[in-house]
Formats: C-alpha cells, structure tokens, sequence
C-alpha cells in the first residue's frame, strides 16, 4: 500500500520549490509587488519544512516490514526540504541578532526628516534599539564647506545607484530611492548636509517601507554610502 505520508511529503517538497523560485522572479519580472513576491517565497520555506517533516515521517513510514511503498517519495520531499531549511537559514542568518526596527539613522538626536510627512521618524522606541544593535553608526564628518559636501554626497548616492527624488541644495537635503537586488523593495533615504567644525557633517537615514525590521539592510546602505562618500572627490 503507498504511503500518504511519503506523496504528501514529495507534492510539498515540489510546490515549495516552486514558489520560492517564482517568489523573486514574479518580483524580477515585476508581475507581482515586491510584498507578494516575498510572501510567496516565505510560504515556500514553510512548505519545505513541512516536507522535510513529512519526508522523516514517510521514512519512518516506509521503513522495511512495514508493508507500505513510496520510499523514494518521502526520500525526495525530504532531501528538497532539507535543502530548503538549509537555504532559509543561510538567508535569516544576516538579521540574527539584530533589532526588529526598519528606519536606520546617523543622528538619533534629530534624525534627518523626509518631504512626506507619513514618513516622520518612529522617536526613542526605534533610537534605543538602534543604540544596542548598530552603535557604530554615526554622523560622517567631511573636511570640505557644504556646498562641496553636498556635491560629493549626491555624487556617492548618484554612484551606489539611488535614484535621486528630490533636491534642495539651499537646506543641505536630498531624497532618494534605492531598490533592493532580489525582492525589488524600494527603501527611502534622506541625506542632510549641515557645516561643521570648519567642515561638514552628513547625516543619512533609510527607511524601508515594508516589513517590521530589515535583516541590517538600512545600516548596510548608510555604511556603504559612507565608505563611498569618504573615497569621493568633491570638485
């Protein structure tokens, strides 16, 4: 007699797969909003270990003796569930640790403010964690007088890809997009540019506009924006 628990274990194993390859690449192709694609994909991981389960019980099930057939099944949803736990983990692995918050700033004290008024900083409930999960984050001290700062600082946004959404020279402050590589998420960020100490400071923030928190995406952008800033020209 086949076993049910071996097909069901091989059916799972095979939708799973499907969906966390159509999960990004809907998202790629852009059919879907990137919220969809990455449900989809989080439901493929859960599927997959729901066939890595069902896969042991379907061994176990199958065993030699027991009468039941349909071993290679619940070896097969149990391989394909495995190996996807394995990559889902290996995913995860970048947010261990780190707070649940999505909106990442150098200036915690009065963090740079956004045109768009919905996008007003969350206040201390976010700053705490960010002072326990990215102390090293801070504002980026420039040599150069603000109108050279600021050029420098468009430029290095400009060379990381953003899409530059607003400009206003006179306060020191752009706006700007920047779209993750997979999902296709769109993140907000807002750069400010201030004189100080006979120089400049700089300070960023970026908000992702979905989820709760964001694996370390927004303090990777600010690090990356500042390692790109620091090696900047600022003719």
């Amino acid at each position: 007699m086949p076993s049910r628990l071996a097909s069901a274990a091989r059916l799972a194993g095979l939708v799973a797969v499907a969906l966390c390859v159509l999960g990004p690449l809907s998202n790629q192709l852009g059919t879907t909003p990137p919220l969809g694609g990455f449900l989809a994909f989080a439901l493929g991981l859960l599927l997959g270990i729901a066939a890595l389960l069902l896969g042991l019980a379907g061994l176990f099930a199958t065993r030699a003796g027991s009468g039941r057939t349909g071993r290679p099944a619940a070896f097969t949803g149990a391989l394909i569930g495995l190996v996807i736990f394995a990559a889902g983990m290996v995913a995860s692995s970048p947010g261990r640790g780190l707070p649940r918050i999505n909106d990442i700033t150098t200036d915690l004290a009065d963090p740079p403010a956004f045109a768009n008024p919905a996008l007003a900083y969350p206040g201390e409930s976010f700053a705490s964690q960010q002072r326990a999960g990215y102390p090293d984050l801070g504002p980026i001290a420039l040599a150069e007088p603000p109108d050279a700062a600021y050029r420098a600082a468009l430029a290095a946004a400009q060379g990381l890809g953003w899409v530059i959404v607003r400009e206003d020279a006179a306060s020191g402050v752009f706006e700007a997009t920047d779209t993750t590589a997979i999902f296709r998420f769109v993140d907000d960020v807002v750069v400010r540019v201030r004189p100080e100490s006979g120089g400049s400071r700089v300070d960023v923030r970026s908000k992702s506009r979905d989820g709760q928190g964001d694996v370390g995406a927004n303090a990777a952008r600010i690090r990356s924006f500042g390692a790109t800033l620091a090696g900047k020209p600022s003719g």
